[in-house]
C-alpha cells in the first residue's frame, strides 16, 4: 500500500477521515433499520428462490475488500447451485445459468439486498468499488491496488455505467480475458476517479443515481 501509485489516493484519503468516519455511521444505522424493514422482503424472496431451484438462498462467494481481506459475500442466490464450477466467474447475457427466480431478482438488483448484511457488518459500505474476486484482483496493476483502501462496495458509478456488463460479455469466446483485458481496465478508471472524489454527500448522490438506473431511467451524464 505504500507504492508511489497508491500514495496519491491515501493522501486524498487521509485529508477526508471525518467524511469517511460520517460514511461509517451512515452505514451501520441505515443498514441495520433496512435489514429490519425489508425482513418481510427477505422471507418471500427466499421462498421464492428454494422453490424455484435446489440449493441454499444465499450465494456465498469469496470476494475481496479494504485492504485485501478476504470475505464470503452475501447475495440471494441468482443461479443454479455451484453455478461457479459450470462456467466462467463473470455472467454473460442470457447466461444458462441463471434460474427464472434469478433472472427476476437480477434485473432489480434485488439479488443484492442481502449484502446489507456485510454492510453492517463492515466488509462492505453501500457506496464503493464492487468486490472483486481473488483470481481478478491477481490482476490488478499497483494504482488499481488503491481502491483497496476503502471497503467494497454496493454501488458506484462504475456499477451503473457497466449495469449491462453481462451483454457486453455475451458471445464472447473466452469471458475471464475479455473481461481482465478490456473491461476491468475501463471500470477501474472511473474507480480510481471516483477515489479522488470520495466525500459523504456525494455517496448520497451516487445512491439517489442507483435507484434512478435501477427503476430504468439513465441519468448517468455525471460521467
Amino acid at each position: 500500500m505504500r507504492v508511489e501509485e497508491i500514495r496519491k489516493y491515501y493522501e486524498v484519503l487521509e485529508r477526508k477521515k471525518s467524511s469517511l468516519l460520517m460514511k461509517r455511521i451512515f452505514d451501520i444505522v441505515v443498514s441495520l433499520i433496512l435489514l429490519i424493514l425489508l425482513s418481510p422482503v427477505f422471507l418471500i424472496l427466499a421462498i421464492a428462490i428454494k422453490a424455484d431451484s435446489k440449493g441454499p438462498v444465499f450465494y456465498r462467494q469469496v470476494r475481496v475488500t479494504q485492504y485485501g481481506k478476504k470475505f464470503r459475500i452475501h447475495k440471494f442466490r441468482s443461479m443454479v447451485n455451484r453455478a461457479d464450477e459450470k462456467g466462467s466467474l463473470v455472467t454473460v447475457g442470457n447466461d444458462n445459468r441463471i434460474t427464472k427466480v434469478g433472472q427476476m431478482i437480477r434485473d432489480k438488483r434485488l439479488d443484492e439486498i442481502p449484502q446489507l448484511i456485510d454492510v453492517l457488518q463492515g466488509n462492505m459500505s453501500f457506496v464503493g468499488v464492487r468486490p472483486e474476486v481473488p483470481k481478478y484482483v491477481k490482476e490488478y496493476t499497483p494504482e488499481m491496488r488503491a481502491t483497496l483502501l476503502l471497503p467494497a462496495g454496493i454501488t458506484n458509478l462504475t456499477s451503473i455505467y457497466y449495469k449491462d456488463e453481462a451483454r457486453l460479455l455475451d458471445g464472447a469466446e473466452d469471458p475471464d480475458r475479455v473481461y481482465v483485458e478490456k473491461i476491468l481496465p475501463e471500470k477501474m478508471k472511473w474507480n480510481l476517479k471516483g477515489m479522488k472524489k470520495v466525500g459523504f454527500w456525494k455517496d448520497i448522490g451516487v445512491m439517489i443515481l442507483t435507484v434512478f438506473s435501477v427503476c430504468g431511467k439513465n441519468n448517468t451524464d455525471e460521467r
